[in-house]
């Protein structure tokens, strides 16, 4: 068993950071830093102090909710805390719980 972190980051999936989508630019952050792996999410609707987001055939554009997940130990999830906020600021939130990782382990 590891004791690792969760990290997930809530987005919008046409958020962009320096003209590239944000969540592209926060996956190639996490692969740069060396974090162990990460998983984007797409939602089909959601809502926060942004309004909500949800597909609409009449629009030109779609902002459905997206989520990153990865999973690292606690010191490289802190080493990269500082870039995603740089990215993130106002557009996001970031949520890191705590977690254990088995790996190629039983529970009992």
């Amino acid at each position: 068993m590891i004791k690792a972190k969760i990290l997930k980051i809530y987005l919008r999936e046409g958020d962009k950071f320096e003209g590239e989508l944000m969540y592209k630019h926060i996956m190639k952050i996490l692969k740069r830093e060396g974090i162990s792996g990460a998983t984007v999410y797409k939602g089909i609707c959601g809502y926060g102090v942004r309004g909500v987001a949800e597909f609409d055939i009449f629009r030109l554009s779609v902002n459905l909710p997206v989520i990153i997940e990865c999973v690292d130990i606690e010191e490289n999830i802190n080493r990269v805390l500082p870039k995603l906020y740089e990215v993130i600021k106002n557009n996001g939130l970031i949520i890191i719980t705590d977690c254990h990782v088995y790996k190629g382990e039983t529970y009992e």
